[in-house]
């Protein structure tokens, strides 16, 4: 009796532990995808700042007074640092980092991977804009918290086929002891007798789009089950025609320096 115990007992332990590499496989599969959803978008965008490049230098070359020149080596400057950003931003988040946690500012996740989304968003007429409350930072694994980001911009970008308005908010509820994240879109919606199936794995609302993205129905399961992983929550809300909102939660922990308590509001 002893012994088919203890063989059950590894027998759950293999399982386990294979379960575990399966969702990790998951997940990298899954960013992938996320990766390829953008690729056109980036390489478009790279081949402009390749062009600015090319054409002031042309510009500096062919003319020899002081101001020309100054202008074609700043805007030369600003293509690279340009350049330079995108890419850190999809090291960043290309990169795999295990399960390790360490406090992270929300706001700056969330512009790290608008920094990738940019030029696609444009793409299908889609205007972003952003409200940063503070800067509440979370014990968190930066790749999944970017990685669950990434997912539901791309959903909001398919919801809204002819154009809208993707909205993030980012604030601090210390009251809570919660940091929270806000993704809102203006597109079609989701009906009320689905919302509560929305984040069970292979159930999904929508087909797969022309670039062979979605209908899985694996991307809000494996959201939430990261957001849970960081002791958070993971809420929907949404009106058919008028769109649809991703609430995510974290637990606030001390910023390892002071966080600015002012209000910004950009456009990206």
């Amino acid at each position: 009796m002893t012994q088919d115990l203890r063989t059950l007992e590894s027998e759950l332990a293999r399982l386990k532990a294979e379960n575990a590499e399966l969702r990790q496989q998951l997940m990298q599969a899954q960013k992938l995808s996320s990766v390829g959803a953008l690729a056109s978008s980036i390489t478009h965008e790279f081949n402009n700042i390749l062009m600015t490049v090319i054409n002031y230098a042309k510009m500096g070359i062919r003319h020899k007074d002081e101001a020309t020149r100054e202008k074609a080596f700043d805007k030369i400057l600003t293509a690279g640092q340009r350049a330079a950003k995108i890419t850190t931003s999809m090291l960043s988040y290309a990169r795999a980092k295990g399960d390790r946690r360490e406090p992270a500012s929300l706001s700056q996740l969330v512009q790290d991977v608008l920094v990738l989304v940019e030029k696609d968003l444009q793409k299908h007429r889609i205007h972003c804009q952003t409200q940063f409350s503070g800067e509440p930072w979370s014990a968190v694994n930066g790749c999944q918290v970017q990685q669950v980001l990434l997912n539901l911009i791309i959903n909001a970008r398919q919801a809204m086929d002819a154009g809208g308005v993707l909205s993030i908010t980012v604030q601090a509820n210390p009251e809570e002891g919660f940091s929270e994240v806000t993704v809102r879109d203006t597109g079609v919606g989701i009906p009320a007798d689905k919302l509560p199936q929305i984040f069970a794995p292979f159930f999904t609302t929508k087909e797969v789009d022309d670039q062979g993205q979605g209908g899985t129905g694996l991307g809000l399961a494996l959201c939430k089950d990261v957001i849970e992983a960081h002791q958070g929550r993971i809420r929907v809300e949404s009106v058919v025609g008028k769109g649809t909102a991703f609430i995510l939660r974290f637990p606030l922990v001390p910023a390892p320096r002071i966080a600015s308590s002012s209000k910004v509001k950009t456009a990206c």
